[in-house]
């Protein structure tokens, strides 16, 4: 596996856990706001050698309570199964993050053990997907399907949005909660302006937007929170 990065503690990765992080290249999204954009096209060249890695898990056991794969998007790796697997057989739990534009492959690594929880970024509402995930013309039929697998709830899950002025209003909102009524866990995430972003002009919005946002969000979704304030 081709690992471009671990965050050796985190306590809000994962709710309730102190985990870790470990950051996979490559996305087939482009979401202008996206934090993580140096992994987009991310070479493929090894920055940290695979049994580095592990080798820190083993230390750390008694210490961890769990690993987050996050990217980039995991999905797209072939051998995700393979490194998963490591992981597990090492004792750790797995929260896996996703575009959800790979269910399959999702569903397929649940089926196998492999994955514990899983946080979906909810990009906006359907009618405009494509323009917040920077793909002009994209099928979200996939990104549907994901939806629909986690609210089944076989597998420990949340959503997420991250807010910005640009892409979010609050009529998505109410098509967001339309879409994902009664989810179990979903946070509206503040984006936080920076030059690191494929867009550095966007702006967040204020806390008081966002607070009036999440107002109308919980009329379908009750657990929804915010996150990041």
């Amino acid at each position: 596996m081709v690992i471009h990065g671990v965050q050796k503690m985190t306590l809000l990765d994962w709710p309730g856990k102190v985990a870790c992080t470990v950051f996979l290249g490559g996305c087939d999204f482009r979401c202008p706001f996206c934090h993580n954009s140096g992994l987009i096209t991310a070479p493929m060249g090894e920055a940290i050698p695979e049994n580095t890695f592990f080798e820190f898990l083993n230390k750390r056991k008694g210490l961890l309570d769990g690993v987050c794969v996050t990217g980039g998007e995991p999905l797209l790796r072939p051998d995700l199964g393979a490194f998963l697997s490591k992981i597990k057989q090492l004792g750790y739990p797995v929260k896996l993050d996703t575009n959800g534009n790979h269910p399959d492959h999702m569903i397929r690594l649940w089926e196998e053990g492999l994955i514990d929880y899983v946080a979906m970024d909810i990009k906006n509402c359907p009618e405009r997907y494509a323009q917040t995930a920077g793909v002009a013309g994209m099928n979200i039929e996939p990104i549907r399907e994901s939806v629909r697998w986690l609210l089944s709830g076989q597998v420990e899950y949340e959503f997420r949005t991250t807010l910005v002025r640009q892409f979010h209003e609050e009529a998505d909102m109410v098509r967001i909660g339309q879409w994902i009524p009664g989810a179990k866990r979903y946070y509206l995430q503040a984006f936080v302006k920076s030059q690191a972003v494929l867009a550095p002009e966007l702006e967040p919005l204020s806390k008081e937007e966002m607070t009036r946002f999440l107002n109308v969000i919980r009329a379908y979704v009750p657990a929804a929170e915010l996150r990041g304030l």
